[in-house]
């Protein structure tokens, strides 16, 4: 799998940002994430368990350190994603803006 493709699905990044803040276990990650099902987070980790971003720790899940890599590679774009939505003001009211989206991408 294609790792722009990974990236790209529903609630990847919000996962990978959640875990970037500490480890959690399944429902703490639903918790956190309110709108996403059930079905749809147990299959994100599964692909990114698969692809070696994610590793079962415990009770729950935590980065590896190709993860931690990957989340430090995507700065640069979230510092041009606020730039560029405080410039446009774009993202006011929508669905990434103040709602938790992986910070501001």
């Amino acid at each position: 799998m294609a790792a722009l493709d990974l990236l790209g699905r529903r609630w990847t990044l919000r996962v990978l940002w959640e875990l970037s803040q500490e480890p959690a276990g399944f429902r703490e990650l639903q918790r956190r994430c309110a709108r996403m099902s059930s079905s749809v987070l147990s299959t994100r980790l599964g692909e990114l368990t698969d692809s070696r971003l994610v590793a079962p720790d415990g009770d729950g899940y935590r980065l590896t350190p190709l993860g931690e890599d990957l989340v430090g590679a995507l700065g640069p774009l979230d510092a041009w994603s606020r730039r560029w939505a405080a410039e446009t003001g774009a993202g006011s009211g929508e669905a990434g803006a103040g709602s938790g989206e992986a910070g501001g991408i």
